[in-house]
């Protein structure tokens, strides 16, 4: 198995995404879960851009101890200069030299023929040789440049000391036919070739950039540049993690391995995501909310049967929990019948069937159906729950500067009246701890939620209370302008659905088989 070496980019390309300025104490935090997810060599930045970036590329050469940390320079001497500053304190320092190749930029950007490129390239080179043993050479948009004469830039730098040659599709222009083809090319006819490693560095603009980048590996490449969650210039770049997951999944076909630590991938694609502010994209490969999650009924079936048929990644790998079976009007009655069974719903055939038209009919209203949404379906619809209790009063007592308490008149089915008085946290607490002393009913609140069903000042107030009791789970509703009134309505109506439910011997199995 071939190594392949990974270089990240996400610190200084990754940067360079619109809208994207990360500080010192951000770069830091990035560049420690970058070492601990394996990556081999971490660009930190460009020193000469600006003082800022030079001591933030400083501060990650003294920071990271288990990863080369690499600075970018122009084929300018002062250029180099500044990146030695930055990078004296590195444990191992690299230096990434780049001037353009291209019949484009020559003409346009550098004003310079193919012979000045060769000596402006070889000359900086030679000079970064008195301060870096490791040296890398980026002949900026290599993919638009002649083949003969990338293979003379190739030589040149070669002869000039680099250890490294990186190939850019600096403009994600390149099919990865083309682009495999020029690895295969300077294989084949650049003399030392194999005394240097060479790199691919590729931009998604066509949305072939990790194509691009596996058809480098078939035809030689030792090195993958890129970014988490593929951020960069314009479109991006590659996505290193999808790099990384497609020699992982496909060793038989590449031959090929890198040193991705896979159970971290998922926690840097949320580190990244999180400090740049860009959001992974949900259909994204690999990390995206999506990427293992299914909804399609005949996915959920063959996903429950054997998990092999529909996903090629265990999600444990990138350091997931598990699957998802999202419930929508693509799920099957298969997912459906588990996902009642898991919220504690033993229902019988004609149940299960009254109960999946509903919530098909739900699944047409929404996106996606919660568990939520499950329970009050199944509680409203299918289980009639008679008022075991009536909530006829509640008084609340409450000040800033003593504990709240609360009483509270509960009427029940035969008649009775049970009243019950108790102090709380707040008045909600208190209102429910009065209500379980009325009832002596031992549950657990497991959730709270408020919302508001109408607009202003005199809106209604809804309150819905999920309550737990051994193995049952139960939903409550309750809706009053007085959201302390809704509380308590929310909470009686539970009960209610809790006793009918205990009744009817509902069970439940707490498998969990990753339904959400």
């Amino acid at each position: 198995m071939r190594k392949i070496y990974m270089f990240d980019t996400t610190l200084r390309d990754g940067e360079q995404s619109p809208g994207v300025n990360l500080n010192t104490k951000e770069k830091l935090e990035i560049a420690h879960q970058l070492e601990r997810l394996g990556v081999d060599r971490i660009e930190a930045g460009f020193p000469a851009a600006s003082p800022g970036d030079l001591a933030a590329v400083n501060a990650v050469a003294k920071a990271v101890n288990n990863s080369t940390i690499v600075g970018l320079s122009r084929a300018r001497i002062p250029d180099i200069d500044a990146a030695y500053e930055a990078l004296k304190d590195a444990q191992d320092p690299c230096l990434h030299l780049f001037l353009a190749s291209s019949p484009i930029h020559r003409k346009y950007k550098l004003r310079m023929e193919k012979e000045q490129v060769l000596e402006a390239a070889d000359a900086a080179i030679r000079y970064a040789k008195k301060y870096f043993s490791k040296i890398e050479f980026s002949p900026e948009d290599a993919g638009r440049t002649e083949l003969d004469f990338l293979c003379q830039v190739t030589e040149m730098a070669i002869r000039a000391g680099a250890t490294v040659v990186n190939i850019p599709d600096t403009v994600g222009y390149l099919t990865p036919y083309e682009y495999g083809n020029i690895f295969k090319t300077l294989k084949e006819n650049v003399s030392g070739i194999e005394k240097i490693q060479l790199s691919a560095h590729c931009h998604d603009d066509l949305g072939m950039a990790t194509a691009n980048a596996l058809a480098a590996v078939l035809n030689g490449a030792d090195q993958i540049e890129g970014t988490i969650n593929g951020i960069g210039e314009r479109a991006g770049n590659t996505a290193l993690e999808e790099v990384a997951m497609a020699l992982e999944t496909r060793a038989d076909f590449y031959q090929a391995k890198t040193s991705f630590v896979l159970s971290e991938i998922a926690r840097t694609s949320r580190l990244v995501s999180k400090l740049t502010g860009m959001a992974v994209p949900g259909n994204k490969a690999i990390v995206g909310a999506n990427a293992f999650a299914h909804e399609s009924g005949i996915h959920q079936d063959g996903m429950l049967k054997e998990k092999s048929t529909y996903e090629i990644i265990s999600p444990e790998t990138i350091g997931l929990k598990e699957s998802k079976l999202v419930l929508g009007k693509h799920s099957g009655r298969h997912a459906f019948r588990e996902k009642l069974l898991d919220l504690g719903y033993n229902l019988d055939e004609e149940q299960v069937n009254q109960a999946f038209a509903k919530f098909k009919e739900l699944a047409d209203k929404k996106k996606e159906v919660s568990d939520e949404d499950i329970r009050a379906m199944i509680e409203e619809k299918l289980i009639d729950a008679p008022e075991a209790y009536t909530l006829e009063t509640i008084y609340v007592a409450y000040g800033n500067k003593s504990i709240p308490s609360a009483k509270v008149r509960i009427v029940t089915l035969d008649g009775g009246v049970l009243e019950e008085e108790s102090e709380g946290n707040g008045s909600v607490d208190a209102i429910y701890m009065a209500i379980d002393k009325a009832t002596q009913e031992a549950v657990e609140l497991s959730d709270y939620s408020i919302k508001s069903v109408t607009h202003g000042k005199d809106a209604l107030g809804e309150v819905h209370v999920v309550l737990a009791q051994n193995d049952i789970a139960v939903t409550g509703r309750g809706v009053s302008t007085d959201i302390i009134e809704a509380s308590a309505r929310a909470y009686v109506d539970a009960l209610n659905r809790l006793i009918e439910k205990r009744k009817i011997g509902a069970g439940n199995r707490r498998d969990k088989i990753g339904l959400v």
